[in-house]
């Protein structure tokens, strides 16, 4: 099975706002940028939606190390969504889970691969990190004509 390792960031301009997503990926020494635009989204859906975007890329399963500055991301699939599964796509306090479109498009990324998930501290220096947020800031600003 292949390695690969990515970097995924969420940005918007205001939240809600403008957003951007990154993801920089890296394999056997390629390396691989994407990026995308939502005109109205939140940062949590930019989060969600980088994470998709970068597995889905992946043209067949591999191992995956996924790097993310969002603990709702990581938390979201390494300690909640089994719950929410179970309890019918609510939360504990039985509200709707806030973004579940996203939830169940992951869910079916997550399917394909073997992911560890790894949580790093946002605009700290991480080099893989500061590339997924330049990325998700540069989709805004193409869009937005910025630049």
């Amino acid at each position: 099975m292949s390695k690969v390792v990515i970097y995924t960031d969420g940005a918007c301009k205001g939240n809600p706002g403008a957003g951007g997503w990154g993801a920089y990926l890296s394999y056997q020494g390629s390396e691989s940028e994407l990026y995308g635009y939502e005109p109205e989204t939140t940062n949590n859906r930019m989060e969600i939606k980088a994470a998709i975007e970068a597995l889905a890329a992946l043209k067949r399963s591999c191992q995956v190390d996924l790097y993310t500055d969002s603990e709702y991301l990581r938390k979201g699939v390494t300690e909640w969504m089994q719950a929410w599964i179970k309890n019918g796509w609510r939360t504990a306090a039985k509200k709707p889970v806030k973004n579940k479109d996203l939830w169940l498009e992951l869910e079916n990324q997550i399917a394909r691969h073997k992911i560890d998930w790894h949580w790093v501290k946002g605009h700290a220096g991480d080099p893989g990190n500061e590339k997924a947020d330049e990325l998700a800031n540069l989709a805004i600003s193409e869009a937005l004509g910025e630049g």
